[in-house]
């Protein structure tokens, strides 16, 4: 009777609310639409301004919004177009509303906490971004890092080579470390990643670091950054300076990427898919030298004429460089996405299949990939967003860059004349090079160095609503990333090899890595929103902890004096296995408030806490603080010109870290055998329990401008940043039983300027026309070193190499200047570097793109040209460009040990990185051609380095032979060639 009776009371409750609830909710829907095409603009954000109520258009633009009130204020925002906000009542019933697109990105936000963001037009730091229509919406890069070149403001990336699978080091305003952690941090949908470039050992046979310890950034390893597929990308932000990346504390030692990836949006289920088809073929070729009787005879002697004379005869005088870089590789790029959702459940996914050839035969990369992102509310309070991305690649990378044993491809090249015959004859013998090490023609075609990579990202962010008034609200924000992943190394020389048979070399070698990486992240924040003074006056607090731990596992096992044709590691007759396992473990305490008042004035101050496995003292809390202001005068009252809708003074500081090396706080002990007995011995390097982290502090300062409603928009940076407690590796006594020590032995500054201008000149019905130009230059100088000068990287003096002295560029290159001796003769930084984008959109239907990329400035050690004139191949070995009587080769070979000048040479170059044309058929053709089934249709072809202009005398002016140590960059022994590539491209909607 009682469970009657409260069931009763319910339904006669109930019956009294629901119609004064109905009479306070109002309805209102339409559609959203772009202003200049009319097209319909799904997964746009509809919000109730001041509530937690909203939704997003369908597929059609359509979008249906129940309010609590009579009344209220939606926002409408998307990606790309400018935000608008309306007035709504009870009568307002149906609201179409148009956006205009922006190229200015004011309303883009951007990150200023780790569970915060800000609007760009409010952010106090200089933040660059990349959108998905910059990384993959021109051309098809075959790598993310290939993706973001010529396109940051304020970052040096140099591509290591042209090999596929990728490889670059970045710079972000300049250098950060001479010895310890010189790339940026990578941060993917919350997901801490490695980024970890790993060799395969090659050293044991190119002999690539002889005279020192085996090196692992000569033999031309990728980027594990290149994994990720730039087709899922859907935003690139860089914290360049130390005020941003403080949030990440002793991690953001060299600057924060953050990638967010693409979404659902809810509304109809949509279906993308591409098919690319393309090209590759090398940029440039040096060209060989012209042979007549006399110039072999003074070169190669005597017994070389015959040789020549009966290649000539037979016309069988070889273009090796044609025949080695000339493979025309074809390249082939399928993509399928599914989108879409209700207003509970969004989800996105993706597919890519990947498969291209390179210019060198024998090489390529294949990558295959799958993300699932799902974004779900479980209720009012709680919702959930999840990440998961599976990778398999593989890259064949051929055998190229720094070599002492003459057997690279490149090196052997530089020493072969076009009348030696290296082709195998009809049993498939092939013949010995007389001329060089190894017969690179064999080489190419029999050896195997292939990197095979299974990797899996996965993160979740969890959003609970702890408390919620008028003025006040409190979320919980819990993340968790995983990034997990095995890279398989393998390089196979069988001895049948030139310079592997009848003794030579290690007799066969069979060098195989497998290499572990696991790293996990964990965060929980406290965040809260206070709202005062009618909405004039905001609060953000934010309160967390974090903690990570990074894992990895490198096994190298290098078998040599194989048996027969055998590639087993137990067919060998030596095995020598070394085995790097490093474990670090991170937590750290963060704490940011952020003020705002009436977007006039917007100020953030934050402490990050961390405490590491690396540090000296594993409990020691090492405090990074950041303070960040800005002033929007354009939105105080006083403001009077109409036409200058945005000016904005910043300024803003901050503090990073950075970890010493792996094996600074220990003495390592290295395995002996002596007389059958196994034993340890002390590393070379003694152990600095003391060892301090390095410590950025940087200051920077800027003013925005928006004109004429943000079609103009200016952004200028100045900043400068020190690092202090530098850690060098310094020589010790031979007394104290040890070479070497890490220590905390200087300070180094980078000073800079960055400015860019975003204009719209056209925008008509039928022309838009958007422009972006870039500036930015790097200063940096050693103002204190308390060990004694060094060289660094580079090839001694005699050649160039790096030099690191107290009141000098941390970049320069210094070598011997005739009777003057040892003086700088250049500096790998570049004096400055500036861009120039351009979209063009015909009628909403024919679109026009393409990026210039200018660097001034900045010299490479140049090796290739060396050798070639010493192997007597040079294309120019016999002309006189001087008119002096002596030849271009004879001056230059006779500048060794004279003169470094002629191998440092000025590495300038304008580049036509990317250019794209595309058209989009109008909806009505698609209408009457494929009903409703097909939603667009679109075709188009591009390229990326189309044409580069530079005097630099090689195959390309931007190269990098030792890796991505972001120091010693510049530096060239034969690279592989970069490549251009051309595409056709067919994308259809569903």
């Amino acid at each position: 009777m009682k469970k009657l009776y409260l069931f009763k009371a319910f339904v006669f409750l109930f019956g009294m609310i629901l119609p004064l609830a109905l009479f306070g909710q109002t309805t209102v829907s339409g559609n959203v639409t772009d202003a200049g095409s009319g097209n319909a603009l799904p997964g746009v954000s509809v919000v109730l301004i001041g509530s937690t109520v909203g939704t997003n258009t369908d597929a059609t633009g359509k979008y249906s919004l129940q309010l609590p009130t009579n009344s209220g204020r939606l926002q409408f925002s998307f990606l790309g177009y400018v935000s608008r906000s309306i007035d709504v009542n009870a009568s307002t019933g149906t609201l179409n509303v148009q956006l205009q697109q922006t190229t200015t990105r004011l309303s883009e936000v951007v990150v200023t906490g780790l569970a915060t963001t800000v609007k760009r037009a409010n952010a106090a730091n200089a933040v660059a971004t990349i959108s998905n229509r910059e990384i993959s919406g021109i051309t098809t890069p075959q790598t993310m890092d290939a993706a973001i070149s010529g396109k940051l403001v304020g970052a040096e990336v140099v591509s290591n080579s042209g090999a596929p699978g990728g490889g670059i080091a970045i710079k972000l305003r300049g250098v950060t470390s001479v010895f310890g952690e010189s790339q940026p941090l990578y941060v993917v949908d919350g997901v801490i990643i490695d980024n970890s470039s790993v060799s395969a050992g090659l050293n044991a046979v190119t002999a690539a670091a002889a005279g020192g310890n085996p090196s692992s950034n000569q033999d031309n390893a990728s980027n594990r950054i290149a994994d990720l597929n730039p087709d899922d990308i859907e935003s690139i932000e860089i914290l360049k300076g130390a005020s941003a990346a403080a949030i990440y504390g002793s991690l953001a030692s060299a600057g924060v990427v953050i990638i967010t990836t693409k979404r659902g949006a809810a509304g109809q289920t949509l279906v993308n898919f591409s098919q690319d088809i393309g090209i590759t073929r090398v940029s440039k070729l040096l060209g060989m030298r012209t042979y007549t009787e006399d110039r072999v005879r003074a070169t190669f002697g005597a017994s070389a004429v015959p040789l020549f004379i009966e290649a000539r005869d037979a016309g069988r005088l070889v273009d090796y460089e044609e025949e080695l870089y000339g493979n025309t590789g074809m390249l082939y790029s399928t993509r399928l996405n599914v989108s879409g959702g209700n207003d509970r459940t969004r989800f996105f996914v993706g597919g890519l299949v990947q498969d291209e050839e390179g210019i060198i035969e024998k090489t390529g990369y294949e990558k295959k990939a799958i993300r699932f992102n799902l974004d779900h509310t479980l209720s009012d309070r709680l919702d959930f967003s999840l990440s998961t991305n599976y990778i398999n690649s593989s890259a064949d990378r051929g055998l190229t860059n720094n070599d002492n044993a003459g057997v690279s491809f490149g090196v052997a090249l530089s020493s072969t004349p076009s009348f030696v015959n290296l082709f195998p004859n009809e049993l498939g013998v092939y013949p010995d090079n007389p001329f060089a090490a190894s017969n690179f023609i064999q080489t190419r075609d029999l050896i195997t160095n292939n990197e095979a990579t299974d990797r899996f990202l996965g993160g979740l962010t969890l959003n609970t609503k702890l408390y919620e008034t008028d003025m006040s609200n409190t979320k919980l924000v819990l993340r968790s990333g995983l990034d997990f992943y095995e890279l398989r190394t393998r390089a196979f020389f069988p001895n049948v090899l030139q310079f592997q048979s009848n003794g030579r070399g290690t007799g066969g070698a069979s060098i195989q890595g497998n290499n572990y990486n696991l790293n996990t992240n964990f965060a929980a924040f406290l965040v809260n929103n206070l709202t005062l003074s009618n909405n004039d006056l905001n609060f953000t607090t934010t309160l967390g902890a974090t903690r990570e731990n990074f894992n990895q596992d490198q096994i190298l096992n290098v078998a040599t004096k194989l048996i027969g044709s055998q590639t087993n590691l137990d067919q060998a007759g030596a095995v020598e296995v070394t085995q790097n396992r490093v474990k670090e473990r991170n937590k750290g305490l963060f704490f940011q408030e952020e003020i705002n008042f009436k977007d006039r004035i917007i100020a953030t101050a934050g402490l990050r806490l961390d405490k590491s496995s690396n540090n000296a003292d594993v409990n020691d809390f090492q405090a990074f603080p950041k303070f960040s202001l800005a002033l929007n005068l354009g939105n105080f009252d006083f403001w009077q010109w109409d036409n200058i809708n945005l000016f904005k003074l910043r300024a803003a500081y901050g503090e990073a870290g950075g970890f010493p090396p792996f094996g600074s706080k220990y003495s390592a002990l290295v395995a002996f055998n002596t007389g059958g007995q196994a034993g340890l011995l002390p590393f070379t390097q003694r152990g600095n329990e003391n060892i301090k982290q390095e410590r950025q502090k940087e200051l920077e300062g800027g003013i925005d401008i928006g004109l004429l409603n943000n079609k103009v928009l200016l952004e200028a940076t100045v900043y400068q940043k020190t690092v202090s407690d530098l850690i060098l590796i310094q020589n010790l006594p031979q007394s104290s039983g040890f070479l070497t020590q890490a220590v905390n032995g200087g300070e180094l500054r980078n000073r800079g300027v960055e400015l860019a201008l975003s204009l719209k000149p056209v925008e008509s019905t039928f022309l838009k026309w958007e422009s972006r130009t870039s500036y930015w230059l790097n200063r940096s100088e050693m103002t204190k070193l308390n060990i004694l000068p060094f060289a660094l990287g580079g090839f001694g003096n005699t050649l160039g190499t790096f030099f690191i002295e107290e009141g000098a560029s941390v970049t320069q290159i210094k070598g011997i200047k005739g009777d003057e001796g040892v003086q700088k003769l250049g500096d790998a930084a570049p004096d400055f570097q500036m861009n120039f984008h351009n979209f063009f959109t015909v009628k909403n239907n024919l679109t026009f793109s393409f990026l210039l990329h200018w660097k001034k400035g900045g010299q490479n050690i140049n090796l290739t040209e060396l050798l070639t004139d010493l192997g007597g191949t040079s294309p120019d070995y016999d002309d006189d460009d001087d008119g002096d009587g002596e030849t271009n080769s004879e001056e230059r070979v006779g500048a060794l040990g004279v003169t470094a000048e002629p191998f440092v040479q000025d590495a300038s170059y304008l580049r036509l990185r990317e250019i794209g044309l595309y058209y989009t058929l109008p909806a009505t053709a698609l209408q009457s051609v494929f009903g409703s089934v097909v939603r667009e249709l679109r075709v188009g072809v591009s390229a990326n380095n189309l044409f580069t202009i530079t005097n630099y005398d090689s195959y390309d002016p931007e190269v990098s032979n030792f890796g991505g140590n972001g120091l010693s960059t510049g530096v060239e022994v034969t690279p592989f060639p970069a490549s251009r590539r051309m595409f056709f491209h067919l994308a259809v909607g569903f």
